[in-house]
């Protein structure tokens, strides 16, 4: 194992809610997740900046949480000012009242130890479901390179010299944006709502191909599904992730599985879209039978936890520049024992869905972006409507 294996392996440092399905319907979990981005890599630091990340609530609650991450760092994370507040407008700006200090331990400031998330303490703040929430992260000093979401389809803006800024309402000394989340790697809320969902997967469930700032990746339009039925759906999914290997997209689906998954809070279901870069990537996976033991792997240790796991069939990619037809032949093979019912709990067919009728091979036209492996928005908004709601509740 590499060292991104390892870094996965150390404990987090979470005061985690309520985790599972058992009693989920009769007695609604403290804590249920709301919003995630899986760390995926580094980025350099920028000592004395703040960073006030935009993220996009599924579900709402009465009090927040957010978890911060030090999980792929060289050096301890010193934290600065942390902050909560609801998005007014479009861009930096908070809605007047809703600003509110963060603290960890009943302290404003914390260190992040390598390898570790930090879930903060509660704070009182109303958020309404499908809300837009500034988490602002001020870094005061060099803590080696900082943790992040490369992928986030969503701009975020940064103040360079913000020592004090965190706390600010108005947007306007953050007159830098970026197109990454730094830092944060996930919102739980306490309220009313029954648990959440973790979308597992790669680039497909990142968001790759659907509008920016639009939020319509498939577990978005999931969300929307799943919202009066108060359930959260949390999207662990990262460019370039792969079943079977670490690789350049992040920690791969078993070393980051307790992490990304099964210990965020409230979860009841896991959807796992997940094997198609081992396919076409480098080193290739050949053999279908490492797909059903890794998935195997997966439910077996969600199921310690009382979680349930939907897995989905491998979409087509023909057209891309790693296809070929040998991969072809295992991805098909790969879908047939999906298909058997005997791999996970449930399973969602998404190639059926998207698949062309004439070159079953390709996506149909209508979802595709253009580079025949990700999905457009009507491609997104297939998927989420594919997923049987009664394997999830």
């Amino acid at each position: 194992m590499g060292k991104v294996g390892r870094v996965l392996g150390a404990a987090l440092l979470i005061a985690m809610g309520t985790t599972g399905r058992a009693g989920a319907d009769s007695a609604p979990p403290l804590w249920a997740g709301s919003w995630e981005a899986a760390p995926s890599g580094t980025a350099p630091a920028v000592p004395g900046a703040v960073f006030r990340n935009v993220v996009h609530l599924s579900v709402g609650g009465s009090a927040v949480r957010v978890r911060i991450s030090n999980r792929l760092g060289g050096a301890p994370l010193r934290l600065g000012a942390v902050t909560v507040a609801l998005r007014q407008g479009t861009g930096a700006d908070a809605v007047p009242g809703s600003m509110r200090g963060v603290t960890f331990g009943g302290a404003g400031t914390a260190v992040v130890p390598v390898g570790q998330d930090l879930v903060s303490d509660p704070v009182p703040l109303a958020v309404p479901a499908a809300a837009d929430l500034l988490v602002s992260v001020e870094t005061p000093g060099d803590s080696g390179p900082a943790t992040y979401h490369r992928v986030a389809l969503q701009t975020s803006y940064l103040a360079e010299h913000g020592a004090g800024r965190a706390a600010d309402e108005a947007g306007a000394a953050y007159t830098r944006t970026t197109g990454n989340w730094y830092y944060v790697a996930g919102v739980d809320v306490r309220g009313t709502a029954r648990g959440s969902v973790v979308a597992f997967g790669d680039s497909l469930t990142d968001g790759n191909g659907s509008s920016f700032g639009t939020n319509h990746r498939w577990p978005d339009r999931l969300a929307e599904r799943l919202r009066s039925y108060r359930i959260g759906v949390l999207n662990a999914g990262i460019s370039g992730n792969r079943l079977l290997l670490d690789s350049t997209g992040g920690p791969g689906a078993l070393n980051r599985l307790d992490a990304d998954g099964l210990t965020r809070a409230g979860v009841r279901t896991l959807v796992v879209l997940e094997g198609i870069n081992d396919i076409k990537g480098t080193p290739e996976a050949t053999d279908p039978g490492d797909f059903v033991r890794a998935y195997r792997t997966i439910v077996a240790r969600a199921h310690t936890h009382g979680i349930r796991v939907v897995g989905a069939t491998l979409t087509p990619y023909a057209g891309f520049s790693g296809y070929t037809d040998a991969r072809e032949a295992v991805r098909q093979r790969v879908n047939a024992l999906i298909r058997t019912g005997q791999v996970f709990d449930a399973y969602v067919d998404f190639d059926a869905v998207v698949r062309d009728p004439e070159q079953p091979a390709r996506i149909r036209p209508a979802y595709d972006p253009g580079d025949h492996l990700h999905f457009n928005d009507a491609g997104m908004r297939a998927l989420a409507a594919a997923v049987r709601l009664v394997d999830l509740l």
